[in-house]
């Protein structure tokens, strides 16, 4: 956006940068930010995604993998690769430029890595009728991707009724994140072994959209790999190969991380749901 109101988000993201998300992930690895594009631009962002749901563009999700575990047992969305810039995305587009922004102002300070690019947004749906995703590792084996960002869309979401939460599940930490899948909220976590995770049985249509940002170093190093035959088949995957530039007294077992509404509890794995 330009003008005045472009002016004021940019100040609002640079503040969300500093006081929250910096030291939020350089901390936990996990942060959340609840009414991230506001009720009308997010409404828009979920009208287009409903379009591209209802025209058949969203296909079965894959797995790259030596396994010979059939797909749909592993994970049951369907998926779209969006760049934002396609005709009746322009809402899509916002929300890519304004998780670009985040990242653009976190310059040099999400850990050690230098960020200078990104996937496509993959727009994702789970179904409903208990799909869901087992448990993974986005990045398991240095594909480039260090920040997994992720934009929720369902409106009025009981996961008592509906299902579908999203679990973390921190190494080395004896806790699991519970992040519920609501309308309107932004998680951000490391892509990496540090931050395992699944998508429960979803029972209701659940829709979202996710952005992986790339280390530049070892990004140049999987391609290599990759040039040199050298790599494994789960390396590259059709998710980390379609690259973008970018524009450049807490108890041990009970945290609560806040931000404009938001909370992530991490609770013992002994509290969390057996499935």
């Amino acid at each position: 956006e330009t003008g005045q109101g472009g002016a004021v988000l940019r100040m609002q993201s640079r503040e969300l940068v500093n006081k929250y998300i910096v030291p939020c992930m350089n901390c936990y690895g996990i942060c959340v930010k609840d009414n991230f594009l506001g009720g009308a631009l997010g409404g828009q962002v979920l009208l287009e995604v409903l379009s591209l749901h209802r025209n058949g563009t969203l296909r079965d999700g894959r797995v790259v993998s030596p396994l010979t575990v059939p797909t749909r047992s592993i994970r049951g969305d369907k998926i779209a690769w969006v760049e934002g810039t396609e005709p009746d995305c322009a809402g899509i587009g916002q929300l890519m430029g304004r998780i670009d922004e985040l990242i653009i102002y976190s310059t040099g300070r999400l850990g050690n890595y230098e960020i200078n690019g990104r996937t496509k947004a993959m727009v994702a749906c789970y179904p409903g009728h208990g799909t869901g995703y087992v448990r993974h590792i986005d990045n398991p084996n240095g594909d480039g991707r260090c920040v997994t960002c992720i934009y929720y869309l369902n409106r009025d979401w009981d996961v008592s009724v509906h299902g579908g939460l999203l679990q973390i599940f921190p190494e080395n930490r004896s806790e699991v994140a519970n992040i519920e899948p609501l309308f309107d909220r932004l998680l951000i976590f490391w892509s990496d072994r540090r931050n395992p995770h699944e998508v429960k049985p979803a029972f209701a249509t659940r829709y979202a959209i996710t952005v992986w940002y790339f280390d530049g170093k070892e990004r140049i190093e999987a391609k290599e790999r990759f040039k040199r035959g050298k790599a494994s088949p789960v390396v590259l995957s059709k998710r980390a190969s379609n690259g973008h530039r970018l524009k450049m007294g807490i108890k041990s077992w009970d945290i609560i991380l806040r931000h404009g509404g938001a909370a992530v509890e991490l609770l013992p794995y002994s509290a969390r749901d057996p499935g």
